[in-house]
C-alpha cells in the first residue's frame, strides 16, 4: 500500500511542501481502498461520508436530469481528489453521485477525520484551498467552454488535455461530459485526425 501514499505525497507537493509529521497524519487518517469498476462510492439522495483521492483509476461525477437522464459534470485524470465537496464539507445532502468507471485506488478521509486533523496539520489548510481553487477554476472553464465553444471545439481540447481519460473512459460519459450526443462525438472523433481508441 506504500505507493497509495507516496503518489498523494507526490500530489501534495507539487504544491506545497509536505513535512514530516503530516506525511504521518495522512497515513493515520487516509484509508487505502480498492474499487471494483462500476461502483458508485457515494450516491445521490445521501451526505458524502468521504473525501477521496484517487491513485489510480477513473471516477466520474453525475447527476440524473428531469428526464431521468444522466449528465456527467466530471471527469478525472487520476491523480486528484475527487469529491461533492460542498456537500462532503457542509454535511448536506447531495444530489450527486461518484461513480469509478473503471477499478480505482483510493484514499479516503471522513468527514470527522478532516476536522482532527486540520487541527494538527502545518498544511492541510493551505494545499485544501489549493485543490478547491483548482476545482472551482476547473468547473469555470467548462462552463465557460460549453457557453462558448462548438462541439468541435470542445471536443479538440479535451482529447489535448486529457488523453489518458479519452483512452480509458467510455464514449457515452465523454459525451454526456461535453454536452453533446454520443452520435455526434462518434462522428467527430471518426471526423479527426487523433486516434482516441476510446472504449465504447
Amino acid at each position: 500500500m506504500q505507493h497509495y501514499y507516496t503518489t498523494l505525497f507526490e500530489y501534495i507537493s507539487r504544491m506545497i511542501a509536505l513535512p514530516e509529521a503530516d506525511q504521518q497524519s495522512i497515513r493515520k487518517s487516509f484509508h487505502p481502498v480498492w474499487v471494483p469498476k462500476d461502483t458508485v462510492i457515494e450516491k445521490a439522495g445521501e451526505v458524502p461520508g468521504y473525501h477521496n483521492f484517487i491513485v489510480s483509476g477513473f471516477m466520474r461525477n453525475f447527476h440524473w436530469d428531469a428526464d431521468g437522464n444522466e449528465i456527467t459534470t466530471d471527469l478525472n485524470d487520476s491523480p486528484r481528489f475527487f469529491t461533492s465537496y460542498f456537500h462532503f464539507m457542509n454535511r448536506t445532502v447531495s444530489e450527486e453521485n461518484l461513480h469509478c468507471v473503471t477499478d480505482c485506488e483510493l484514499l479516503r478521509i471522513s468527514r470527522d477525520d478532516v476536522d482532527v486533523t486540520a487541527a494538527r496539520s502545518f498544511t492541510q489548510k493551505d494545499y485544501t484551498i489549493r485543490i478547491l481553487q483548482e476545482h472551482l477554476q476547473k468547473d469555470k472553464d467548462r462552463i465557460n467552454d460549453m457557453a462558448n465553444l462548438t462541439a468541435e471545439a470542445r471536443y479538440a481540447k479535451f482529447v489535448k488535455a486529457n488523453p489518458n481519460v479519452i483512452r480509458h473512459v467510455p464514449l457515452k460519459y465523454i459525451a454526456s461530459y461535453l454536452g453533446i450526443t454520443q452520435r455526434h462525438l462518434s462522428r467527430l472523433r471518426n471526423d479527426g485526425s487523433t486516434d482516441t481508441s476510446t472504449p465504447k
